[in-house]
């Protein structure tokens, strides 16, 4: 399952579709303006929320939580004593933990489990500026958790760059 997204409109207040590879719109993520911390809706294409991501008020590192129907579904943050600055980790409310690794501001990227490639966000099979794909490699994964790690991680990349 690949999904394209459109790179330049990723920001806070700003709405943006997320197509299949047949252009079919699938995804909307919903930046909610006038917030006081970056806030973001992930909804299926008849408007239902699917998931909420936010940055977590009060944490020592930028620290981005992803739910579901209220309920804690994983925490994203950069990882510790990395040597690789693209480097996060998602810890999932069941205990387990993808890696996120590559070039998060290039994107190109991907999200691993124990090993294992679950998605790869990349430009390179693109020929639209400003576009990136994310490519869902196992067909039991969930591709709007993925696809909200992926935005997670770039929102934190981006803003550690803004920072620095």
């Amino acid at each position: 399952m690949r999904f394209l997204v459109r790179d330049r409109l990723l920001g806070i207040g700003e709405d943006y579709w997320i197509e299949d590879e047949h252009g079919r719109k699938v995804f909307l993520v919903d930046g909610k303006a006038m917030r006081l911390r970056d806030t973001f809706e992930l909804k299926d294409a008849g408007g239902r929320v699917l998931i909420d991501i936010h940055r977590k008020m009060f944490a020592l590192r930028d620290t981005m939580v992803i739910e579901r129907d209220g309920e804690g579904l994983a925490t994203i943050r950069r990882k510790r004593l990395s040597l690789l600055r693209n480097h996060y980790r998602v810890a999932l409310a069941g205990g387990s933990e993808l890696d996120v690794s590559g070039r998060i501001l290039d994107r190109e990227f991907v999200v691993e489990y124990d090993g294992e490639v679950l998605a790869v966000i990349s430009r390179r099979w693109l020929h639209l500026r400003e576009t990136y794909g994310v490519d869902v490699v196992r067909e039991d994964a969930d591709p709007a958790l993925l696809i909200a790690v992926a935005v997670c991680v770039i929102h934190l990349a981006e803003k550690e760059r803004e920072d620095d």
